[in-house]
Order: structure tokens, then C-alpha cells, then sequence
């Protein structure tokens, strides 16, 4: 595997751990928008910052121009998933436990999306893959 295939991977998990530890040490006391509220200023902070940084001569504004539905969606769908991940904690759930069940929700749930939406083929692998992580969630429910 390649470098470039390899360091987005990396990314995203070393950024999901920081992101499970960071959700589940939320204060009890404190109201879940109000921490995400702080978040996103930073988020965007460090957006913009990193826009300039690995974009030579970039023009934020110009960038702004060609935005379509996805960005605005995504920023609804950000926070529902931060706000479903600090819940998740506030009801009980274990750190080893909440984002897995979560997260083989959401990839059985995307199989059927890939497979409806984008004609992604649904191969025998894959549904053996699915019908085992529902195993893996009854097991590590029990």
C-alpha cells in the first residue's frame, strides 16, 4: 500500500481516538451544543489556517463561490454525529463498546446505500462480512 493511500487512513484514525476521548471527557455539567459551539470555532480556525498553509495563493472567497448543498448538509450531519457521540457517553455507554456498535451500524447500513445509490456490487464477501459484525455486536452486547 502506498503512502498516499496509507496517511489518509492514519488521519482518520488517529483523529476518531482523539475524537472518542474527547466526546466521552465532555463535562457532565455542561450542555452538549455549548462544548460543540466551541468546537466548530476552533474547527474552522484550524480550517482556515490550513487552507492557507497547503494551498498556495489560495482564494477562500472564490472557494466559497462554488459550494454546492453538500458542505451545508454535512455541517447538519457533523453535528449530529458529534451530538449522538457525547449522548452516547451521557446514557452509558463504554468507550470500548458505543463507537463500535455505531460504526458497524453506519458500514452495514452503508453497504446498502453503496449498493442502492451508487451500484456498488453487494459480493457474497461483503454479506458475510455484514452477517459477522452483527455477531460481533450481539457478542460484545451481551
Amino acid at each position: 500500500m502506498s503512502v498516499a493511500m496509507l496517511w489518509p487512513i492514519l488521519l482518520g484514525i488517529c483523529s476518531e481516538l482523539l475524537y472518542q476521548i474527547c466526546a466521552k471527557s465532555t463535562p457532565e455539567g455542561i450542555h452538549p451544543l455549548a462544548s460543540l459551539s466551541v468546537t466548530y470555532v476552533v474547527g474552522a480556525l484550524v480550517s482556515t489556517v490550513l487552507y492557507y498553509a497547503l494551498s498556495k495563493g489560495g482564494n477562500l472567497l472564490r472557494e466559497f463561490s462554488q459550494l454546492n448543498w453538500s458542505a451545508f448538509a454535512l455541517g447538519v450531519a457533523v453535528v449530529g454525529l458529534e451530538l449522538g457521540a457525547i449522548y452516547m457517553y451521557k446514557v452509558g455507554w463504554a468507550v470500548s463498546t458505543g463507537p463500535l456498535v455505531k460504526n458497524v451500524c453506519i458500514m452495514i447500513a452503508l453497504a446498502f446505500v453503496g449498493l442502492l445509490l451508487y451500484h456498488e456490487a453487494l459480493t457474497a464477501n461483503k454479506i458475510i462480512g455484514i452477517v459477522l459484525c452483527v455477531i460481533g455486536v450481539v457478542f460484545i452486547n451481551k
